[in-house]
């Protein structure tokens, strides 16, 4: 299949192909009637770059600094639960992929590889996205592991108090752990390159949620008790740099830049939550002119291509995180398929500094962005 991939379109049509359909939904689906993930897309896609003529742009910067760190691309890898469902060892192709291209890699609390492993794998790129369920003791276990293990950058999710409905997962049977009934079964069996990999490989589990004592976080565990009384106890007992991910507040973004975190993830979770929010893009302008412009904000949800990169940036954003896209390609084929994806979407970036006329990703601004009116 090399050589094949020249869209995320492409790589999310192969993936469908590969994969049995449960999986594929499960990669694939939002919450409700999915207009929340369709009105991401469709609002980055709708604003359009006004270009720059005779500006020289012959030689074009990409990297970014950002946490202390230089990295190589504007964009990262989002964290992604049961990333190893899309193909076995996913979560080690997202590793190898970040030393390869230099970007960082957020492991979510509900991965399939251990903290632990993830920072052997991917190093000083492995940033640690936190999940707090009913236990904060069980919270904090997971902090401790991810500071002994070298994590410097800690990403504390806040919009889901309770999984999203997600009418794809349930008209599947999709539950954590599997149950496998005479539907998924067949399911299985219609998709025998992905079911015989996974059958040598075994089928993955997630590798965080058992702590000392026999506590288990649980995926679909009420999270509700999250507060600003525990963002206060949570930035006074993390050391590195704090994000916290899954804000559309203009208020709230203040009040969390006044509580010390370090940086704000503008998000809506891909539309996986909550199916009337807006677009996270919509939300980006707003937040921006609330904290400042030196206050760091991080963007995810929406993002296809290198174009939806540099207009999240021109919008506010100082870095963009990219989740379904990466899970798509490795389901299509593997790493070749991931590095085709993260290629295509730097290519797409680059092409689209040299047309707009802006030699230096550092350098775009919301001049170079048309369509938020009447927005």
């Amino acid at each position: 299949m090399s050589n094949r991939i020249f869209s995320v379109a492409d790589a999310r049509k192969f993936a469908r192909r590969r994969l049995p359909r449960m999986i594929f939904d499960f990669i694939d689906g939002s919450a409700g009637e999915e207009r929340a993930c369709e009105l991401n897309v469709e609002m980055i896609e709708a604003l359009r770059m006004l270009p720059r003529v005779l500006v020289q742009v012959e030689n074009r910067n990409h990297q970014k600094a950002l946490f202390g760190q230089t990295w190589n691309l504007p964009f990262g890898i989002a964290p992604m639960g049961m990333c190893n469902l899309t193909w076995p060892d996913a979560d080690a192709m997202l590793a190898r992929a970040a030393r390869q291209y230099g970007i960082p890699l957020v492991l979510s609390t509900m991965a399939s590889s251990s903290i632990e492993v993830t920072a052997e794998r991917a190093g000083e790129h492995a940033w640690f996205q936190l999940y707090v369920g009913d236990s904060e003791e069980v919270a904090y276990h997971l902090i401790e592991r991810a500071e002994t293990a070298g994590y410097t950058n800690l990403i504390l999710t806040v919009d889901v108090p309770t999984i999203g409905a997600r009418p794809r997962e349930k008209r599947n049977g999709f539950q954590s752990p599997f149950r496998i009934g005479p539907r998924q079964f067949f399911d299985f069996a219609m998709h025998p390159r992905w079911s015989l990999t996974t059958l040598q490989t075994g089928m993955p589990k997630l590798a965080n949620v058992n702590v000392p004592g026999g506590r288990q976080f649980k995926r679909n565990e009420a999270r509700g008790k999250l507060d600003w009384d525990f963002l206060a106890r949570l930035r006074a007992r993390w050391p590195g740099k704090l994000i916290v991910k899954g804000v559309l507040g203009c208020e709230d973004s203040v009040r969390i830049r006044d509580a010390g975190v370090d940086a704000v993830c503008v998000s809506n979770h891909g539309g996986r939550q909550y199916d009337s929010s807006p677009a996270a893009i919509q939300m980006l302008p707003q937040i921006r002119a609330a904290v400042g412009p030196d206050f760091p904000l991080l963007f995810d949800s929406g993002v296809r291509n290198g174009e939806g990169v540099l207009k999240a940036l021109a919008l506010g954003a100082d870095f963009v995180l990219i989740g379904r896209p990466f899970l798509f390609a490795m389901a299509a084929d593997g790493y070749p398929g991931l590095q085709q994806v993260i290629e295509l979407i730097h290519n797409q970036l680059d092409i689209s500094l040299a047309q707009i006329g802006c030699a230096d990703v550092n350098d775009i601004d919301s001049s170079y962005v048309m369509g938020m009116e009447g927005r």
